[in-house]
C-alpha cells in the first residue's frame, strides 16, 4: 500500500516544477519531499521525474502515476469529508480565463455551490498572462487558465488545437491582410495565431482589440473579422472557420491549485476534473 503522503508528494512536484516549491506548499523540508519521491520510486519500481539543476519534469511513465496519484487522493478526501461532522467551508479565491467563465465555468460552480454552500467563492475573470502574474504574487488559491509558453506546473484539463472562430458565412477575403478580432497582449492565443501568421508569411491586420470575450464576440458576429479560439468554448452563434486559413497549434487549459493539504482547493479541482472528464467522453462518443 503506497501512503498517501508520498502520493501528495508527487502531486505538489508536478504542480511546482521544483522541489523547493512543492516543500513550500505541503509544508515540509525539501530534503523530505525528495526523500518521499525517492522511496515513491523504490515501491513503484519506476523512475517518476527527470531531475536537471533549475526543474523537474515527469518522465512518461511519471505522467502515468500522476493520474492515478490524483484519483486516489480525491477519494480519500471524498471518504474524510463522508466520515467528517464538519461540512466544507471555508473561502477560496480563483481566477479563470473569460473564456472559461462566460462558457462551462457558471454550471460547474453553481453545481459545486449547492454541494458545498459554506464555501464562500472568490472568482476574477481576465487574460491568463496576468492572471499567473496574480497567482504568484499569493492573490488567488486556483486558476483555469490556458498554459502559457514554457510553464508547467499544474494538471491539463483538456487541450485542443486553437481553432479560428467567427460568422457562420464569415470568409477569409482575397488578396487582402486577414482581419482579426484578438485580445490585448499578453494573451497566449493572439501570441501563438500571430506567430503562426508571420512564420507562414500570411500578411494580417488587427481589425479589433478587446479584453472582454463579449465584446469579441460582438465583432464575430458582426463579421468584422475572425478570431483565434476555442472551439470548446465558442460563444454561441459562433461557428468555427477552417476553408483558406492555416492550422493553429494546440492549447492547453490547466488547472493549478495551491498544493499541500487545501480541501476546499481540492473538491474544486475534482469538480472540474470530472466536468472535463464527462465533456471528453461525449465528444468521444460523437466522433
Amino acid at each position: 500500500m503506497i501512503s498517501p503522503e508520498l502520493l501528495r508528494a508527487l502531486v505538489s512536484v508536478a504542480q511546482s516544477g521544483t522541489f523547493t516549491g512543492a516543500a513550500r506548499a505541503l509544508g515540509l523540508r525539501q530534503s523530505t519531499v525528495s526523500q518521499q519521491i525517492r522511496r515513491l520510486e523504490q515501491q513503484t519500481g519506476r523512475r517518476l521525474f527527470e531531475r536537471d539543476t533549475h526543474r523537474v519534469a515527469l518522465t512518461p511513465q511519471g505522467e502515468a502515476m500522476l493520474d492515478h496519484a490524483r484519483r486516489v487522493l480525491d477519494a480519500n478526501e471524498r471518504m474524510a469529508r463522508h466520515l467528517s461532522d464538519t461540512p466544507l467551508r471555508g473561502r477560496l479565491r480563483i481566477g479563470a480565463s473569460e473564456d472559461f467563465v462566460l462558457s462551462a465555468l457558471p454550471d460547474v460552480l453553481a453545481d459545486f455551490l449547492r454541494r458545498f454552500p459554506e464555501v464562500n467563492l472568490e472568482l476574477t475573470a481576465g487574460l491568463s498572462e496576468d492572471l499567473y502574474d496574480r497567482f504568484d504574487s499569493g492573490a488567488l488559491d486556483v486558476l483555469l487558465v490556458k498554459r502559457r509558453q514554457g510553464d508547467r506546473r499544474g494538471e491539463t484539463a483538456w487541450s485542443e488545437p486553437i481553432a479560428w472562430v467567427g460568422r457562420p458565412d464569415w470568409r477569409p477575403p482575397a488578396d487582402v491582410p486577414l482581419p482579426l478580432l484578438l485580445y490585448p497582449s499578453p494573451s497566449v492565443t493572439r501570441s501563438l495565431a500571430l506567430e503562426t501568421l508571420e512564420g507562414l508569411g500570411r500578411s494580417w491586420r488587427i481589425a479589433f482589440t478587446s479584453a472582454s470575450l463579449a465584446g469579441l464576440t460582438a465583432a464575430a458576429r458582426a463579421g468584422i473579422g475572425v478570431m483565434p479560439h476555442s472551439a470548446r468554448l465558442m460563444p454561441a452563434g459562433l461557428a468555427v472557420i477552417a476553408a483558406g486559413l492555416p492550422e493553429l497549434p494546440m492549447i492547453e487549459f490547466v488547472m493549478i491549485g495551491p498544493g499541500g493539504h487545501h480541501p476546499v482547493a481540492q473538491a474544486l479541482l475534482g469538480a472540474i476534473r470530472q466536468w472535463s472528464g464527462d465533456r471528453s467522453q461525449r465528444a468521444g462518443g460523437r466522433a
